[in-house]
């Protein structure tokens, strides 16, 4: 098991159960305790848990939204499968305004190899498309960043939005259902996306099955304002079914 798999597994498990054990990680995982314990040093420095005492506790209350660099381990090869398949539905020449969130920051990856205008929403696709070489174009907006997301927001983001117009809108999903649209947990982040979603001549949604049919607190629009959603295959059948009868095209990575 790689580092990434074995971080993304800790991870999952303190997050699942409110906590672990050194003991109980290291038999999960196949490794020695003094690697977990390592292990649980590294997530800890990077916000995913707390450690406490022989083991490591979530930071996670229910119903908030999972900290930037715990969903960073969730669904990765997932998260990269849907990226080439959004890469690929974006043509040369285009214009784009990417949305944050771990699932765009895979897309941004993509998008720095191709010849292409991107606005990035998040401060970490910002610094991966100013890295050269890239024949990408980098467009920055104004706005402040959401503490631990670097997720842009607020008036500056809304005003460069309003400058602009975009082929495509790049959107990063909380939450999608057929009977509650796309949602988000930040009110802030909700205008953002509902500013990209206006701005733009169509819009792909970029959304590992675990969002479909969850509704987060700050309503951004409903299912009718989305052209495309890119899933991966655990995505229940029922809901992608309910979404493509609200017009959704839906493709599977």
């Amino acid at each position: 098991m790689s580092n990434t798999d074995r971080h993304g597994l800790i991870a999952k498990t303190v997050s699942a159960s409110g906590g672990a054990t050194v003991q109980e990680l290291a038999e999960l995982t196949g490794a020695s305790e003094m690697t977990i314990r390592r292990d649980l040093d590294t997530l800890a420095a990077q916000g995913v848990l707390e450690r406490v005492r022989g083991g490591a506790r979530t930071l996670l209350l229910r119903g908030e939204e999972p900290p930037f660099a715990l969903r960073a381990h969730e669904a990765v090869d997932a998260k990269r499968r849907i990226a080439a398949e959004v890469s690929a539905l974006i043509a040369d020449g285009e214009s784009v305004v990417l949305d944050s969130g771990t699932t765009c920051l895979e897309v941004a990856r993509l998008l720095r190899e191709r010849p292409v205008t991107v606005m990035a929403l998040s401060l970490q696709a910002i610094h991966l498309l100013s890295e050269p070489p890239g024949p990408a174009t980098l467009v920055l907006p104004g706005g402040q960043p959401r503490a631990a997301e670097g997720a842009l927001t607020g008036p500056l983001t809304l005003a460069s939005l309003a400058a602009l117009r975009f082929d495509t809108a790049v959107i990063g999903c909380c939450g999608l259902s057929a009977t509650d649209g796309l949602t988000a947990y930040d009110l802030d982040d909700a205008a953002v996306k509902k500013a990209s979603i206006a701005v733009a001549r169509r819009t792909i949604v970029a959304a590992d099955g675990g969002k479909l049919g969850r509704t987060a607190f700050a309503h951004v629009g409903p299912p009718t304002l989305l052209h495309t959603l890119v899933t991966d295959t655990t995505a229940r059948a029922a809901e992608v079914t309910a979404l493509e009868d609200a017009g959704i095209i839906v493709r599977t990575a």
